[in-house]
């Protein structure tokens, strides 16, 4: 493994949006991200806990960053999603409005903040296109929530959550595939290494890659057409200076062509030194799986199936795809 991987690794973060701000956290802190379920709230929680979850057999602690920063605490719904995180100690979740992407940050581009103390949570600022994303330290995340006596805004955290009966009712019945997951998983007498995976549509089916493999995702790219190649060769695409090859999935895969979104989401994907975007319908969401059968590689474009919240789900081998003989790259 070479010292250029391991350094792209360590700089590709997860961003999401709370309120008119966008927030990152390095992957290799991200565990899970799921819908908000139901919390627990005690009376005797401190005010810089927004709720408590049973995550994986622990109790965990759930917060709401707004709280640390001295921004306005707006009410949730059950669209807001939930970030777990972990650090060497400890495991907790953020509430966040929704996540937005995955990006390998470019250092070159990263302001570091002067100023910070132990009490701050923002440690630097990363500008991506027109968005300014507020880096979050997850350790100084963690030394706050041990602090219970902060001085913090006064919130009656329990009215800020839904009060309809649907929401109510939706959110408990997450907490409680939460929990159904976490006894299976305790039941199995095995506990694998995690798997994080990228899903999308292709038409009205889903499908996912492993995140391993991904370097990028945008939601929308403009492709410049090559003439000349082949049907499933949607174009190249300019990133930063680097030319893309754009392969079209679902010609790449003889899948029907269906309707064309209005807009070019892409996953940019790498293995060895072969650099692809990957032309999909929707990007959805990242999320964990705990794979208790792992199907040995093939010879085919598919590597697996498995069902993850009720959805059935089709991983991609993105080792054939890359290094399939009709893919031919020419330097640009």
């Amino acid at each position: 493994m070479n010292n250029n991987y391991i350094e792209q690794k360590k700089n590709t973060h997860l961003y999401f949006q709370v309120g008119e701000n966008k927030y990152g956290i390095n992957t290799g802190n991200v565990l899970e991200i799921m819908k908000l379920p139901a919390l627990d709230y005690p009376q005797k929680l401190p005010n810089n806990i927004v709720g408590l979850l049973k995550y994986n057999n622990f109790v965990i602690n759930v917060v709401d960053i707004r709280f640390y920063l001295n921004i306005e605490v707006t009410p949730y719904s059950a669209q807001n999603e939930l970030l777990i995180v972990k650090t060497d100690e400890v495991i907790f979740g953020i509430i966040t409005d929704k996540i937005v992407g995955i990006l390998p940050f470019d250092t070159t581009l990263t302001d570091q903040i002067p100023f910070v103390d132990s009490k701050m949570i923002i440690e630097s600022i990363y500008k991506h296109e027109n968005d300014t994303i507020f880096v979050v330290n997850v350790y100084s995340l963690e030394n706050l929530l041990k602090q219970h006596d902060l001085t913090l805004p006064e919130v009656d955290i329990p009215s800020l959550f839904p009060q309809g009966e649907s929401e109510r009712k939706l959110m408990t019945q997450r907490t409680s595939e939460i929990a159904e997951k976490s006894a299976l998983r305790l039941a199995s007498g095995e506990l694998h290494a995690k798997n994080k995976y990228i899903s999308f549509n292709l038409n009205n089916d889903y499908y996912c890659i492993a995140l391993n493999y991904v370097k990028e995702v945008l939601k929308d790219t403009n492709i410049t057409n090559v003439p000349g190649t082949p049907d499933f060769v949607e174009g190249i695409m300019n990133l930063r200076g680097d030319y893309i090859t754009v392969i079209n999935l679902k010609k790449f895969l003889d899948l029907p062509d269906g309707e064309k979104p209005e807009k070019n989401p892409v996953i940019i994907v790498k293995y060895n030194d072969l650099k692809l975007a990957l032309l999909i319908d929707k990007i959805n969401e990242l999320f964990d799986f705990q794979e208790f059968i792992y199907q040995e590689a093939s010879e085919s474009y598919y590597l697996n199936e498995f069902i993850y919240n009720k959805v059935l789900y089709t991983e991609l081998n993105i080792d054939k795809i890359t290094s399939d003989k009709r893919i031919i790259v020419t330097d640009i």
